[in-house]
Order: C-alpha cells, then structure tokens, then sequence
C-alpha cells in the first residue's frame, strides 16, 4: 500500500471514505466494499481520509484516538488498500461545500468509479454531504452506502468503543474492533520496583493520544507471551502523580530495553487499590497471575 500526504492525480479508483479511527468492524466494510469492487473491475482501490479527526480543526480540541496513527496505517494495509491519502484538514477543505468537494477534490484528483461510505458520513460546509448527496450525484461512479453494522443490537461505532474502553470493558471494545485494542511503545528503564517484588516489568509509556482506559490490572497478550499489565500510579509502593504502564510477561526473564513490543489488553481484572503492605500487593499480584494461567 502507497501512502501519500497530499493530493495527487490518480485516475478510475474505488474510494473508501472516512476517518476510520479504530478501523473497526463497521469501518472495515467500507473498505472492503472499496477493495471489492477495485478487484472485481480490474482497478485500484483507495482510503481518503485525514490525518487528524476534523474536529481538531473545528473545535481545536483533537479526541482522543483507537489507534495510533501508524496502527491506522497498518490495519487498512492489512484489508488489501492499494493507496492511503491521509490529507491535512485545514482551512482549503473545511470551507469546501459537498459540491466543490466532489468537483474540485474527489472528482479531480481520482475520477474514481466507485465511492463507497459509511451510512453516516458527512463532508462539505455544515455537513451538507452525505450519502443521499452521493446517491443524487452518481455521474460515472457508482456509489455503495455502508448500512450500520450491530453488536448484540448495537451499532458498531468508534464513539461505543471509546465509552467501553474508558469503562474497561476491553471484551466489548474488542469485539466491536475485530482485534484486541493495543498499546505500542519502546521498552523504558523504570525504577525497578517490580524487580525487587519477585515480578520483572517491562514498562511502557501510555500515549497521551490514546483514549484512556481505567487505572487497574489487565490480562495482555505480548510478542513474548501472555502477562499481566499494571496502569496506574502504584499507590502502595511508590505513589507517582505520572501513570506507567508496566507489564509482567509470565515466563520470560530477557533485557528487551529499547525494544518496541505490542501490548494487546485482553481484559480487565481489576482496579487500581492501595494495599496496606508490600506482602498484601505481593499476594495479590501473585493471585492476578493465577487468574489468567
């Protein structure tokens, strides 16, 4: 997959829009819708989105994301895109009504057969585009509406998953993504301290960009096997007001300092307490542990 950062011509594609945080099961349809159709007319496929949320434009305040960026990148890689235009949304594109948007953007740069979108997409100045929009001015493509996709009734979204997440409800959240929800990041000296509890950590920065997920203990999965995570501030040995995020890989015993290592969060075992002593927190680590065996 070809990624670009500003527009360039790139004639009869199959485009998938949108912002895709999280690429999620919904989001995942609207691609493959894209690729699908790419394939089956011998053409190539692409991902028209932004760099970041068009709100951070509007309101200055940016959400807080699913994904990285580059785990974004990764995931629509993975659904078969041939190209990935991640634009700056700026001035120029806001003020774009759906009409010069369609004329002088999409129809512009990427004459495209296809256009494929979520049910609830929007583009152009108040939001003046969207799929009836797209429908009405079908001229040489055609155009696929991604209907809602439902969970036990409920409709697959990015917001959902976020409310989950901040819940630590981690199965839920997954189950809406199609994968488990994942922290990436170098492997950084911390103080040791799980060292000298018996419980070696390999210890993360969490991304101030991530969406926040409740300070407790978590069941992960590792490139080096399954673990326990620990995010929050350790009140019971070393009160910190910066949370860490540390990680207890089970049987595993390297130097993976300066590695960059995935950590995918399975599922929520408990929350954050003060213990009254170091062998309380001890014991308690060692029946988390157990938990998960």
């Amino acid at each position: 997959m070809q990624v670009f950062y500003e527009l360039t011509e790139n004639k009869n594609l199959s485009l998938a829009l949108g912002y895709f945080d999280g690429v999620h099961l919904g989001h995942q349809e609207v691609i493959k819708s894209a690729v699908d159709y790419a394939r089956k007319n011998k053409t190539k496929s692409a991902v028209i989105t932004f760099k970041d949320h068009p709100c951070c434009y509007f309101y200055r305040v940016c959400p807080k994301y699913i994904l990285s960026r580059q785990q974004r990148e990764e995931e629509i890689a993975k659904l078969g895109v041939d190209f990935l235009y991640e634009l700056d949304f700026d001035e120029t594109l806001a003020e774009l009504s759906a009409e010069e948007y369609l004329k002088n953007i999409l129809i512009k740069y990427f004459s495209p057969v296809a256009i494929s979108t979520g049910f609830n997409h929007h583009f152009g100045v108040r939001k003046s585009g969207n799929a009836e929009f797209l429908r009405q001015h079908q001229n040489g493509f055609k155009y696929f509406e991604i209907p809602p996709q439902k969970m036990s009734n409920e409709i697959i979204s990015s917001t959902a998953i976020r409310n989950y997440l901040n819940k630590g409800e981690i199965p839920k959240a997954n189950e809406m993504l199609g994968k488990n929800f994942l922290i990436t990041g170098k492997v950084i000296e911390g103080q040791k301290l799980g060292r000298k509890l018996g419980f070696k950590t390999a210890n993360l920065i969490y991304p101030a960009e991530i969406v926040n997920i409740p300070f407790g203990v978590y069941e992960v999965k590792t490139p080096y096997g399954k673990g326990i995570t620990n995010f929050g501030t350790r009140p019971t040995i070393s009160s910190t007001k910066k949370a860490v995020l540390e990680t207890h890989i089970l049987d595993f015993d390297k130097n993976i300092y300066g590695e960059e290592i995935r950590v995918e969060f399975l599922n929520m075992l408990r929350a954050e307490q003060k213990f009254n002593s170091v062998d309380e927190l001890k014991k308690q680590i060692s029946q988390d542990i157990s938990k998960i065996l």
